[in-house]
């Protein structure tokens, strides 16, 4: 009998129904499929309003973690043949969530010497999330075997705008009736089953050392250059903001407020306006980057950490 955990936090059930999908042709009279939802102590609640949304953002990208219910003494005593992590991106970073298990002593218990495989669900940009999950999985000692990443198709600006509608009115529906709904498609997320035949594959032998290839090949990853490098540029500011916002006092703070109003309009400014300068400086220096460029593709798409 194959063991098989899937451990996830999902604040609007997207990443769930893709997981449940993948698990959907996993699953069979020799495996056994156990599900550990992450539980904050602290509700985040869905739809979100935005103060609370932006007042996350410093203990979100600076990976501080937060209390959550523990997982049974059956989960942390049994060894699992693999793990299937999905993950959200909050502020191009895991989820809390996400990051309070991977940092915690039951996560170094649960993935030591396991396979994991991550699944993500996301808007467009998680790659440079995906690198600090990378990193917090050598800290468990897991052995990471395979990446889905399911996103958003449309592009960058009209996502944005319908990701907000769904994030603070809890619908996932077409805004005004003109744009597209939000978030992965529901073709991706009902075809997410065709990667459960591969991992089934793999599963069954006890051999992942292929299957990331495979999942590639089915189209599990899809790289965009320019998101990559849009990820890489906004990550170093949020760092500054995120240092400088954490230093003005706690959650709910007064002067944290003011210095999270000042975030919520820089964000609007680089979404609107720097965003669109970076993508002609990108198209400008494709060409001479064009080596570069292939090989953060080539990276990127692998389970491999630099």
């Amino acid at each position: 009998m194959k063991e098989v955990l899937v451990v996830y936090y999902s604040q609007t059930g997207q990443l769930f129904d893709i997981l449940k999908n993948v698990v959907s042709t996993i699953v069979d009279e020799n495996t056994k499929i156990t599900y550990f939802e992450i539980i904050p102590e602290k509700p985040f609640d869905f739809p979100w309003n935005k103060n609370t949304f932006f007042d996350c953002f410093p203990e979100s990208f600076l990976q501080i973690p937060a209390p959550f219910k523990a997982p049974s003494e059956e989960i942390l005593n049994k060894k699992y043949d693999l793990v299937l992590l999905g993950h959200q991106v909050w502020y191009l970073t895991p989820s809390i969530p996400l990051n309070s298990f991977l940092k915690s002593e039951y996560a170094k218990k649960i993935l030591k010497n396991t396979p994991v495989i991550t699944i993500i669900g996301a808007r467009n940009m998680w790659i440079m999330a995906q690198e600090k999950v990378k990193k917090l999985l050598v800290s468990c000692e897991a052995k990471l075997v395979g990446n889905i990443a399911l996103v958003d198709r449309h592009i960058n600006h009209i996502s944005v705008i319908t990701i907000v509608h769904w994030m603070m009115k809890g619908k996932k529906d077409k805004l005004w009736g003109i744009f597209p709904k939000p978030g992965v498609s529901e073709k991706d997320i009902r075809n997410a089953s065709k990667f459960g035949h591969i991992i089934k594959q793999d599963l069954a032998v006890e051999d992942f050392s292929s299957l990331q290839d495979k999942l590639l090949k089915a189209n599990a990853v899809v790289i965009k250059p320019f998101l990559v490098l849009a990820d890489q540029r906004a990550n170093i500011l949020f760092s500054k903001w995120a240092n400088l916002i954490i230093k003005k006092g706690p959650s709910g703070d007064q002067k944290r407020k003011k210095w999270l109003v000042l975030f919520n309009y820089y964000l609007l400014f680089a979404i609107w306006v720097i965003a669109p300068i970076v993508f002609i400086v990108f198209l400008m220096t494709y060409i001479p980057m064009y080596k570069k460029v292939n090989r953060e593709k080539k990276y990127y798409s692998s389970v491999h950490l630099k």
